[in-house]
């Protein structure tokens, strides 16, 4: 008689749920759930294909035959035949698959021969790793036995090539998440050091020593018993995410989304602190449980190495006294290297520099440096000895990016500079900072060294040429390993790791002046971006202001290179050739100024002099005339000049030349933007037409997004309006389609009415609805030319620059300029504005405004979410 039913699974279900919550090992639910599941399938098997029992083998394969089964784990089964299987039984097989599906189990399932095994093991290293954790739920075991024999080891895929293969597969899955654990929504079973990893270990080590446990690697001395409680501590931490994740969800899911995150440091008991909110604790124990298990893995494959494919005999090639190169690996001479000369513990990966063709560190040195690293003590950290070590490392040819990354993994790096210690595995819940804060912080020294690296010189040669002919680079080393350092404690991080960087400096020997400037990058590291990118760096007054922050060109050098490190290093998708251009062109001011000297400033009337003057020899190389030239030009006035390049008046004024000016309804024209992947428009309307509200709408209908506007009021009555557009997925190619598209919907503003604006249907971003952002509106000052400066940060979403125009039109507000800013799920824009008769806004109207956009943007985002 059958007992069991679909409400009988799922109460067994529900009660390992309550228990989980309940806080009870994770370890003991998962082997649970596999035992339920096992006289799940027995009972039903003897229900369905009784009469097969004694000649067909149930076989639990894969992660279900190690006995593991999170709630919605694949339960995948192989039915074992005999070679002279009877084909009658193969609607009893039927029958039976069906049974697990009525039930509600997710069954993969296969019918196989031992030959047909053996067949398509030999040919696929997935079906022979599925095979190989094969257990026998019921059947006859000479059957199952025979089916293991015959995918052994001795038959296919011995452990030499099974390990070569394996590696490669899991290289190339490390590959597929970036080489790094710490992205935003990491994989737990796929990720570099999820659980995929540890089961590499295992699959390795069943291959070549027959183990079916880790326990039993402590018996062939390749983990000490300190290691195996680790192992298992990480494993059952990964096991309890993908078990909250799984019932979260209702489902196999093993991304730990943006979505998940916050609710999972509440299932497993993670509360805001002042300073650090749970979630925030909840990933860091992730990152860090990862970084470990990479670690475990690390050593543990080279171990395997060593012991399947190297000469254990080999002759070891001393270097000193204290290490050695042995099978191409850097191992101590001894158990005692690191106890006589704690020092060594720096001296290792300075070694490595030195000799770039050795292949990594020996498995055993590893495990020697792991048990040593107590000694890394605030005497060490006092060592002259060690300050040169550390310094030396910094200052070598090669290797310093790639040693310091050696450093943060084997625990060294964060035990010597104990503030980078506490951002280790830090993450911070937004959209802006793909990576956790260590790792965000080696790849902004990443992006230094590949500056300073001749081989290097085609991506940037700018930055190249720059970091090249500085005589101290591990000056901006250090301004990167010290620029986040201080995040998480509260207060301004810049400001908490200019202390830390200059204190650092001082104690390691650096003279005053480099140790100062090292501090002065660290609490400025954001000053040139924020500048670029919210200030208009066409007027003449922010340059000189920026300037004299900058002092003199060496500290604008430093400060340009590593903010192009930072930015490039925060998030794949930040950087493009908007933000390159930007950058570049607030250097070139700058430098410009500095040259002048800060006693000399430029003013606006020379730099608008000059602008026009280089226009008007180009568009004369170009063929037109003084005459044309000057029946364009009568239209502008000097801020024209002061905010466009060159190579845009000439733009702007062959097109209006070659136009006609008197149409009604206006003018449209767009390119590539010259030496970028953007698209730059022009719109010549009437200026009643604020055509802000409209073309925001319209690009971002079609995926793209803006990122400046100047708008610019003619003697004529019209506005002549600028946008820079970039596409929001870069896999679109800007071709000339693309731009006509761009035109013909620009196109349709002309005769739309002013309130018809296009509605924007896409919808929010995935991550974008997981955070709340309260509309802020800021009145920073009144600029020289009259405008107020309007900070506003919101929520990013489509349509949002759409709603902001359609709020001014509304109140009569015209729009000069705009510098829009993305962070992450933010926007932080900077607009500014006049009313309809070119005045500042008085302190009623600046209110009503904010008033006005709160209300519109924030009900707005509500409703949509």
């Amino acid at each position: 008689m059958l007992t069991i039913d679909r409400a009988t699974l799922e109460a067994a279900d529900a009660d390992l749920k309550s228990r989980f919550l309940a806080g009870e090992p994770v370890s003991a639910l998962v082997h649970e759930r596999g035992r339920n599941v096992d006289e799940t399938l027995r009972e039903l098997w003897h229900t369905h294909a009784n009469s097969l029992a004694g000649t067909v083998a149930l076989v639990a394969v894969g992660g279900y035959g190690r006995g593991e089964l999170h709630p919605y784990s694949d339960v995948d089964i192989m039915l074992l035949l005999p070679a002279d299987f009877d084909p009658a039984g193969n609607e009893s097989i039927s029958s039976f698959i069906t049974s697990l599906w009525d039930v509600g189990l997710e069954i993969g399932h296969s019918v196989r021969t031992v030959a047909q095994c053996a067949s398509e093991a030999a040919a696929d290293l997935t079906v022979a790793t599925t095979l190989m954790e094969a257990r026998l739920l019921d059947g006859p075991k000479a059957l199952f036995d025979q089916m293991e024999a015959a995918v052994g080891p001795d038959k296919i895929w011995p452990s030499n090539r099974f390990f070569e293969e394996k590696r490669k597969e899991q290289i190339a899955r490390h590959h597929r998440y970036d080489d790094t654990a710490y992205n935003l929504e990491p994989n737990v079973k796929g990720s570099p050091g999820g659980l995929r990893d540890i089961q590499m270990i295992g699959w390795v080590a069943k291959r070549h020593f027959g183990c079916n446990t880790f326990r039993e690697l402590v018996g062939h001395k390749f983990l000490t018993p300190g290691q195996l409680k680790r192992l298992q501590e990480c494993r059952n931490f990964l096991w309890r995410v993908r078990f909250a994740l799984h019932i979260l969800t209702g489902r196999q899911e093993d991304r730990i989304l943006f979505d998940h995150q916050i609710k999972l440091a509440e299932m497993l008991g993670y509360e805001d602190a002042s300073y650090t909110l749970a979630v925030e604790q909840f990933m860091q124990r992730y990152y860090r449980t990862v970084m470990e298990l990479s670690r475990l893995n690390e050593m543990l494959l080279q171990l395997f190495e060593e012991a399947i494919l190297m000469d254990p005999n080999a002759t070891a090639k001393a270097l000193n006294e204290r290490f050695e190169i042995k099978n191409g690996f850097l191992q101590t001479t001894s158990n005692s290297v690191f106890t006589n000369d704690p020092s060594a513990l720096l001296e290792l990966f300075v070694l490595l520099q030195d000799h770039p063709d050795i292949r990594g560190v020996s498995a055993y040195t590893v495990g020697l440096m792991r048990r040593n690293l107590f000694l890394i003590d605030e005497e060490f950290r006092q060592n002259p000895r060690n300050h040169r070590l550390f310094l030396s490392i910094l200052r070598a040819p090669e290797g310093v990016t790639h040693q310091l990354r050696r450093m943060n993994l084997y625990g060294v790096l964060g035990l010597y500079l104990p503030a980078f210690g506490r951002i280790v595995g830090r993450m911070q819940y937004d959209l802006f900072h793909a990576y956790t804060v260590d790792e965000h912080t080696l790849f902004v020294v990443s992006n230094l060294r590949r500056f300073a690296l001749s081989r290097y010189d085609d991506e940037y040669p700018e930055c190249s040429k720059l970091m090249q002919a500085l005589d101290k680079p591990e000056i901006l080393y250090l301004a990167g390993l010290f620029h986040d350092i201080a995040k998480g404690r509260g207060g301004d991080h810049s400001i908490l790791g200019a202390v830390d960087a200059e204190s650092f400096c001082l104690e390691h020997g650096l003279g005053k002046y480099d140790a100062a400037t090292v501090a002065w990058l660290v609490k400025n590291h954001l000053l040139l971006s924020t500048t670029a990118q919210k200030k208009d760096i066409g007027d003449p007054d922010v340059i000189n202001e920026f300037a004299a922050l900058v002092g003199d060109q060496l500290h604008l050098d430093l400060l340009y290179l590593l903010t192009i490190a930072d930015v490039r290093g925060t998030n794949p998708k930040l950087w493009n050739s908007w933000k390159a251009s930007l950058f570049r062109d607030l250097y070139d001011l700058t430098s410009r100024a500095l040259r002048r000297g800060l006693a000399n400033p430029i003013n606006r009337e020379l730099l608008a002099a000059e602008t026009e003057q280089q226009a008007r020899a180009e568009l004369r190389n170009s063929g037109l005339s003084d005459e044309q030239i000057d029946s364009v030009w009568i239209l502008l006035d000097e801020d024209y000049f002061i905010r466009h390049k060159s190579n845009e008046i000439v733009w702007h004024t062959e097109w209006l030349a070659d136009s006609d000016t008197k149409s009604a309804i206006g003018l449209v024209d767009a390119r590539k933007k010259p030496g970028g992947d953007g698209i730059e428009a022009i719109l010549y309307t009437p200026r009643w037409h604020h055509t802000f509200a409209h073309a925001t709408g319209v690009v971002d209908e079609l995926g793209m997004t803006i990122v400046d506007a100047r708008i610019v009021p003619l003697q004529n009555d019209y506005s002549l309006d600028t946008y820079i557009f970039m596409e929001l997925d870069k896999r679109i190619e800007i071709d000339d389609a693309r731009i006509n598209k761009v035109r013909r919907m620009l196109t349709r503003i002309l005769t739309a009415s002013e309130k018809n604006v296009a509605t924007v249907t896409r919808a929010i971003p995935r991550q974008a609805r997981m955070f709340k952002t309260k509309t802020r509106i800021d009145f920073l000052r009144v600029s020289r030319q009259g405008q107020n400066v309007m900070e506003l940060v919101a929520a990013d979403r489509p349509g949002l620059l759409s709603k902001i125009g359609q709020v001014f039109i509304e109140l009569g507000i015209d729009i000069h300029n705009a510098k829009i800013m993305t962070i992450g799920e933010k926007a932080e824009d900077v607009f500014y504005i006049t009313d309809e008769s070119g005045l500042p806004l008085d302190t009623t109207a600046q209110e009503t405004l904010r008033e006005r956009l709160i209300e519109k943007l924030d009900n707005k985002q509500a409703a949509k979410r």
